[in-house]
């Protein structure tokens, strides 16, 4: 048992590290260093400001009113916190490895290995996901230009037979059963009208691209190629090189944020003051209704620690870059939910695309930013699969260079200078997923993912602190001792006196909505019971062991945010993990580096 938390020092980490690039020695070169602070913080902008800013906004504001930029403020604090524990580890273990790196070093490899495996479906379904958002706004794109791509190779395969299902049904109430349309967009206007209420604008799609798809032998050609090509192409800079990739992601990030600052000047100019009023309509219920969701519009930073062995002076440039594109980002944020609250009643702005509806047909008609919107919206999304895709293939190369995969995920292009194999498996791993699946329903898993490694490298500066104390901090020590406490009793008596159906009905096994009884209902609590027990021990370590304060209320927040992901995300999250102890006792506990040195002591 005591060879599954074996853990390696930071000396031990940067001399294996030095040895694993020089290994190949076909290769004989090491990763090409070229970031400064400004790419990096550029690379943090990039990958924060995606697809959250251009449509997440809009739903939150929808529920939060004016007051969503506190939901930003909220969301933004919990990342700060954890981005501080980042930028502690990245000051001292300027590794390739993020949090899978800090992990070895604090809890041992079965841990480290989690992560790792956590972290591979955390940027594996992201991607995806990315890949597909990003091949809709494409989509719309060219279709306002006046170039229709078929509707079949913008669609994929599980989409279109629902729709198409969905469809049928809707079909068969208004007209009879046995009755089929080639496409839903040719009935008369009446009929249309009709069938809205049993479908949407999606599934009429979806209708249409089973319905027109070409067939080989029975099987319809079905797949979404705009999001196979954004992936090749984002696969192919990355391959080509770090300084390429570097240039590309400045560029984009400049366009981005010259969008996002036309978006902010020219809307405050039909900015309405009464708009805000009332600035919280919903309380503060409503305000925190969505901060899960706009957690995900802040994720990106810790992907910046996976650059540390090609940036110039990562243990300075690398925390300042995380904190640095948090504090832009949130500012961006802030300020531009505030133009579009003022620009259009809260109510009105619960759609995908709230940055080109204000100023449509619908918003103020300025046709030309509604345009340069969707532009932006294209680049925007482009620049978080970029620095994704950066990311995953130098996460394998670290978990390949201790031995916990095969020896080829570490090996480096002599020309390029990158990790080869890794990139071309990241990419095929998520254009080939991205053609044909749809990930509406595993999202979640992603952010589980990231909340998950963020909660383990808080946790691991807290076991690092004595050791961190002698030298300059970025998560100074602060005792917890009697400020978490507090925290967690005013926490739970404000939840107590504002809603004390939550306390009340905690044991209750009826859902009246539903009609749900017994564990259907029971297990939907586990993991606010679960949160609020942990809580509580934390509140008790820190009176008795006077932990350091930023850790633990980074470990917390990002917690809590876990339990807002429900139990179906939790039972997902925990096969994926059960499929990586597989994978680990079978093949990378016996190859581990560190094993091999135990075999090597013991002969």
């Amino acid at each position: 048992m005591a060879n599954l938390f074996r853990k390696k020092s930071i000396a031990q980490i940067q001399s294996d590290a030095a040895k694993g690039l020089t290994e190949h020695v076909n290769l004989g070169t090491g990763l090409r260093r070229s970031l400064g602070v400004v790419d990096l913080t550029g690379l943090g902008i990039a990958a924060i400001i995606g697809a959250g800013i251009f449509s997440m906004v809009g739903n939150a504001a929808a529920r939060g009113g004016p007051a969503v930029i506190f939901l930003f403020m909220f969301t933004a604090v919990a990342c700060a916190l954890s981005a501080l524990c980042y930028a502690e580890f990245a000051s001292r273990i300027p590794i390739a490895g993020s949090a899978y790196t800090y992990s070895y070093a604090s809890f041992g490899e079965l841990f480290a290995w989690i992560i790792g495996w956590d972290l591979l479906v955390e940027y594996a379904i992201g991607n995806i996901a990315v890949a597909i958002s990003w091949s809709d706004y494409f989509t719309g794109l060219m279709g306002r230009m006046g170039w229709n791509i078929p509707v079949y190779f913008t669609t994929d395969y599980l989409s279109a037979a629902r729709g198409f299902d969905r469809g049928q049904e809707a079909i068969s109430g208004l007209l009879g059963s046995g009755n089929t349309i080639a496409g839903l967009r040719e009935l008369p206007s009446d009929m249309l009208n009709r069938l809205s209420d049993g479908l949407n604008g999606a599934t009429l799609e979806a209708y249409q691209a089973w319905t027109t798809a070409p067939q080989i032998g029975g099987l319809r050609i079905i797949c979404d190629l705009p999001a196979l090509a954004i992936v090749f192409f984002v696969t192919v800079l990355v391959y080509v090189g770090i300084r390429e990739s570097k240039l590309a992601a400045n560029a984009m990030v400049a366009l981005k944020l010259l969008v996002i600052g036309l978006v902010i000047v020219v809307g405050a100019f039909y900015v309405q003051p009464g708009n805000w009023s009332p600035f919280a309509p919903n309380g503060f219920s409503g305000v925190m209704t969505g901060v899960s969701a706009v957690f995900f519009a802040y994720i990106g930073f810790d992907a910046l620690s996976t650059t540390a062995e090609e940036c110039k002076n990562p243990r300075r440039d690398l925390p300042r870059a995380m904190i640095y594109s948090l504090i832009i980002c949130t500012v961006l944020y802030c300020i531009l939910a505030l133009v579009l609250t003022g620009m259009k009643n809260y109510k009105d702005l619960g759609v995908g695309d709230p940055l080109a509806f204000v100023f449509g047909p619908e918003g103020v008609n300025i046709p030309w930013v509604s345009g340069i919107v969707a532009v932006g919206a294209v680049i925007a999304i482009a620049t978080v699969l970029l620095v994704f895709q950066l990311g995953q293939p130098r996460l394998w190369m670290a978990m390949s260079r201790d031995g916990l995969l095969p020896p080829i995920f570490s090996s480096i292009h002599p020309r390029f200078r990158t990790p080869w194999f890794s990139t071309i498996v990241t990419g095929l791993l998520v254009a080939i997923p991205s053609l044909f699946m749809n990930l509406s329903e595993v999202t979640d898993l992603s952010v589980i993912g990231t909340l998950f490694a963020f909660s383990m490298v808080c946790g691991g500066v807290l076991i690092k602190d004595k050791e961190f104390a002698s030298e300059y901090r970025y998560a100074p020590y602060i005792s917890g001792r009697y400020i978490v406490p507090v925290l967690f009793v005013v926490g739970f008596g404000f939840v107590v006196y504002q809603w004390p159906e939550r306390l009340t009905g905690m044991w209750d096994l009826v859902d009246e909505e539903t009609g749900e009884t017994g564990w259907t209902v029971f297990q939907h609590k586990i993991p606010g019971l679960v949160f609020t027990l942990f809580a509580a021990t934390m509140a008790v370590l820190c009176f008795v062991k006077r932990l350091s304060l930023i850790p633990v209320m980074g470990l917390l927040s990002c917690a809590y945010l876990m339990t807002e992901l429900g139990i179906t995300n939790w039972i997902r999250f925990g096969i994926w993990l059960l499929i990586g102890f597989v994978v680990y006792f079978v093949y990378s506990y016996s190859h581990s580096k560190l094993n091999d040195e135990r075999q090597s002591v013991n002969a």
